[in-house]
């Protein structure tokens, strides 16, 4: 291996000390090897960076821990700093209780070079479900592509696909030029959730070459500790997903307003944001299903009163009134499928 590696692997940690071992054993066991893993902890309060330090001496200097200042409660900040002082000329993100295939890399790092792509997007995974029992589920954006092939370099295009959910958001299931990104400032968001979102529509602006390969590389886990599963209160869940909606989206819109295409084609750029919205909105109605309209306008302006400006309350009380709209139209649509239901019987 060369002094810049091919590749830079960054792995966000926190409390993963049940599967950080399989993570890095599966890196350890790679075909291609030319790559570094930088591990960001996000102040772990397990034996987590206990286990990764164990593993230093195995990777031979490929391996760096770093610590973030205070627990950012997602994984955004770790990849920022991850990014941040990788040396690769590709960038991999991996999640900690996740794994990566055999071949992983070599597969993306041959594929990336031999097509001269910016980003290599894997259109399948392998899901694992922890809860029961490890069962592997290959999944994904079956039936996209059945051989590499590049995505439009047309941004219409690409809007539409991507509102059509025809890319998946997760930055797992992309290979991507390190250049791409520092050049164009992309970075992930600091919210709780949501933030895949954001980088993965930067992203797909921003490269000038999308590979879509049908390819199945990555083994995600789903665990009941991680943060979309976690269990919370309805005002907790309330806020975690309305953060997105209030902190993310102005850097998603702040980003498209670089673009020439997005000044000029203001349908397109509104129909990202609102598809943006729309995704969690539904997640917000559900969180609120419990709540009253004075309970939805309290958690809002309690939660995000003091971010919002002069404008604090106005703010909270619409997106409230919203809420409440929300909630009343999806009571009234399952009324009439009630109703419909009965008269078909």
């Amino acid at each position: 291996m060369s002094n810049v590696p091919a590749v830079s692997v960054i792995i966000p940690l926190y409390n993963a000390e049940k599967y950080i071992s399989e993570c890095l054993d599966s890196l350890l066991a790679q075909t291609f090897t030319d790559f570094e893993v930088i591990i960001a902890d996000d102040c772990s309060t397990d034996s987590s960076c206990a286990i990764v330090e164990r593993y230093a001496s195995k990777f031979g200097g490929r391996l760096k821990l770093m610590h973030t200042a205070k627990n950012s409660g997602s994984g955004a900040i770790p990849r920022n700093i991850g990014l941040t002082t990788s040396r690769g000329k590709y960038v991999f993100f991996a999640d900690a209780d996740d794994l990566l295939t055999l071949t992983a890399l070599e597969e993306m790092y041959t594929l990336a070079e031999n097509f001269d792509a910016d980003v290599v997007a894997c259109e399948r995974y392998y899901l694992a479900r922890a809860d029961l029992g490890e069962i592997f589920i290959c999944d994904g954006r079956q039936g996209i592509v059945d051989k590499p092939t590049f995505a439009s370099d047309d941004l219409t295009d690409l809007v539409r696909e991507l509102i059509d959910e025809k890319f998946l958001v997760t930055p797992w299931s992309k290979f991507v030029r390190r250049d791409v990104l520092v050049d164009n400032g992309i970075s992930f968001p600091p919210v709780t959730i949501a933030e895949d979102d954001v980088w993965t529509c930067e992203v797909l602006f921003s490269a000038g070459k999308i590979l879509r390969v049908p390819n199945a590389a990555y083994v995600w886990r789903q665990t009941e500790s991680s943060v979309m599963r976690r269990t919370r209160s309805p005002q907790e869940l309330l806020e975690f997903w309305l953060q997105p909606i209030v902190f993310a989206i102005k850097t998603l819109d702040d980003f498209m307003g670089k673009f020439e295409f997005f000044r000029r084609r203001i349908e397109y750029r509104c129909a990202i944001l609102e598809f943006f919205v729309h995704s969690k909105i539904a997640r917000v109605v559900t969180a609120a299903e419990k709540l009253t309209l004075p309970e939805i306008y309290a958690a809002i302006k309690n939660s995000f009163g003091s971010d919002l400006g002069g404008h604090d309350v106005l703010i909270s009380w619409l997106l409230a009134d919203l809420i409440a709209q929300q909630k009343i139209f999806v009571d009234n649509r399952q009324r009439i499928a009630d109703l419909d239901a009965r008269l078909n019987k």
